[in-house]
């Protein structure tokens, strides 16, 4: 089970409707860690690792411009994690006026410790009514934050950005782009690469594969679903979207092919086209030795046309073409 350690939480008010002007509720203390933040921020680690369709990506090089990497940097050394937090907000109070759309809320920041990794999590959430039954067991209003609509939100790996890692700052990606500003107070560099994306998801689909225990039959009709679907949307250009790759591969139960897709461990972004060269291992083996070179469909290995014999690592090709078995006959004599 994960454990969270929150190291820092704080909590602060953007006050905005969309079309209108935009205020700030700045708070001067932190969160004190009662079991209640506790769960809170356990929830919101849980959603967020769920949550499909993230972006990915570094900071941006121009710190002035984007000034989250220089905070960060700051709070790592040593900076007061409050006045590092208002210095956020005043951030995320400039983007927020560029784009009328936003809506307010309680903007979370949590500096947390999880199985080895060190993150901060941002999260803006909004508030509900709900109704409860007060002490007189009387229908009563009850307000409490909308965890379960959670749409904006990003992540900044400390540990990944000082190992060098490439992406260590995630975000959810939301539809029509509207949290667009939030990835840019992040300051976040999200230049996708099509075939590094479509080759992840070619692997995400293969250890699905495997987690499943399918059988060989199961697998290829699993790899053949993919490739022809990934296949047409990349000669359409169309993007992906993981939600619908899991809804057209594994119809009958894609809520378990989601969770694959969306691990973090596996960084896939929604929103790019796929790559064709990059889908073809899903229909093909290609392999090579220091001596020869190898391709061939994998319903070749059902079909009898290629025999493995594990016993003595050996493979068999059978109903080879004419002109390839003279050229072999005309080589060996």
């Amino acid at each position: 089970m994960t454990t969270n350690t929150i190291s820092n939480l704080i909590s602060h008010q953007i006050n905005k409707e969309a079309h209108g002007p935009v205020s700030l509720r700045l708070s001067d203390k932190e969160i004190t860690h009662t079991p209640a933040a506790q769960r809170l921020i356990d929830q919101l680690c849980k959603l967020y690792t769920q949550k499909l369709g993230k972006g990915f990506g570094s900071f941006e090089e121009d710190q002035e411009a984007f000034p989250m990497q220089g905070l960060v940097r700051q709070l790592m050394e040593g900076a007061d994690f409050l006045a590092s937090s208002q210095q956020m907000m005043q951030h995320l109070l400039l983007r927020l006026e560029q784009e009328p759309l936003a809506s307010g809320g309680h903007v979370l920041i949590a500096r947390v410790k999880s199985d080895g990794a060190d993150f901060i999590l941002f999260t803006i959430l909004s508030e509900i009514m709900g109704t409860m039954l007060d002490e007189n067991l009387n229908v009563a209003d009850s307000i409490y934050l909308d965890t379960a609509n959670l749409k904006v939100a990003g992540k900044i790996d400390l540990h990944a950005w000082q190992n060098g890692a490439e992406r260590y700052i995630s975000f959810l990606r939301g539809r029509g782009d509207v949290a667009a500003y939030f990835k840019s107070f992040l300051g976040c560099n999200d230049i996708v690469v099509a075939l590094k994306e479509t080759q992840k998801l070619v692997h995400g689909l293969s250890q699905f594969a495997e987690e499943q225990h399918l059988q060989p039959a199961e697998r290829d009709q699993l790899f053949e679903r993919a490739h022809e679907y990934l296949d047409e949307l990349g000669n359409a250009s169309c993007p992906v979207t993981l939600e619908q790759v899991a809804e057209q591969v594994w119809p009958d139960a894609p809520m378990q092919l989601q969770n694959v897709l969306g691990h973090q461990d596996l960084e896939l972004t929604n929103g790019f086209v796929p790559d064709r060269r990059a889908i073809k291992p899903l229909r093909t083996f290609k392999t090579k030795a220091p001596h020869w070179k190898l391709e061939f469909d994998r319903s070749s290995l059902r079909s009898g046309a290629v025999h493995y014999n594990p016993e003595n690592d050996t493979l068999v090709l059978s109903n080879i073409p004419e002109e390839m078995r003279k050229e072999l006959l005309a080589e060996t004599n």
